[in-house]
């Protein structure tokens, strides 16, 4: 367990980029696609602006980590940006105002979440 964590954790930037970067273009580029997974939307304008912004976030972790300079600024980036993901998703449908596969997303972003603060916990900050 302990080797597949020093070879895991290094890499957590290069995960949720890779995340980020693939659920940031997808509606970009395949909204109905997208619809079909996620169910209808209405502003169409606004699921743009979020995931282009999951996209920076995901292409500026990259970024860092590519430039081996992954900081714990990145890493709260990091941290926040899917906390806060995972905090709509659960709030949302609960609600019953999204479906209930945004679920999926706040996993992964639990997850996340988690190998960051075990590589911060174990002093395996990429790049650090």
């Amino acid at each position: 367990m302990t080797n597949l964590l020093h070879q895991w954790l290094p890499r957590i930037w290069l995960a949720h980029a890779a995340y980020d970067l693939i659920t940031g273009i997808w509606p970009v580029f395949g909204m109905e696609t997208f619809q079909k997974v996620s169910g209808r939307k209405t502003d169409i304008w606004l699921v743009k602006t979020v995931t282009l912004l999951i996209l920076v976030i995901g292409a500026t972790i990259g970024s860092a980590g590519l430039r081996k300079r992954v900081t714990p600024e990145i890493a709260g980036v990091a941290i926040g940006s899917s906390a806060a993901l995972t905090t709509i998703d659960v709030i949302y449908v609960s609600q019953r105002r999204i479906s209930p596969v945004y679920l999926l997303d706040g996993l992964v972003n639990m997850i996340l979440i988690t190998g960051w603060v075990l590589a911060i916990r174990h002093k395996h900050l990429p790049h650090q």
